[in-house]
């Protein structure tokens, strides 16, 4: 993992505004792994990267159905919910091998499809921060930490 960049979500309008600038950065591939204890913000985040792109007035969490998919323009939008796993080796009857390669793809509970989660996505750590919350995120790769420097122009 790469050094991570900083931001402070003060309130969820800012969490939401941060999933609509990764949203911007997104390409067929990716995948963000949204890491953090209930009630942090990921189906905030995950709700707002799905709207910023498909303009989706309903972003239901996957918590019961474990994935939702939403058609972009230009990919396909996979939004796990792996709460629920109680093996990493159910990712394989989910879909998410095939989704990481198709489409890309928002993972709530990614620790819970350790060790299969790939080295090269972007990992979002949310965690409280006085009255809000502070998310950090690092990438994977030189390549992607290049598109996160364009984080702070969209924010």
């Amino acid at each position: 993992m790469t050094e991570g960049l900083t931001f402070h979500l003060p309130d969820e309008a800012s969490t939401q505004k941060l999933g609509c600038a990764l949203a911007k950065i997104a390409q067929t591939g990716d995948v963000f792994a949204l890491c953090g204890t209930l009630g942090m913000g990921k189906s905030v985040l995950a709700r707002a990267f799905v709207q910023e792109l498909t303009g989706a007035a309903e972003v239901p969490s996957p918590t019961f159905t474990l994935m939702q998919i939403y058609d972009a323009p230009l990919f396909e939008i996979y939004h796990f919910d792996l709460y629920r796993l109680k093996s990493p080796d159910e990712i394989f009857e989910i879909g998410v091998e095939d989704a990481m390669y198709s489409g890309v793809c928002l993972i709530e509970w990614p620790e819970k499809m350790a060790p299969y989660l790939p080295r090269d996505i972007f990992k979002i750590e949310l965690a409280p921060e006085g009255s809000g919350r502070v998310a950090v995120i690092t990438s994977g790769s030189a390549a992607k930490s290049a598109r996160l420097q364009n984080l702070g122009e969209i924010l």
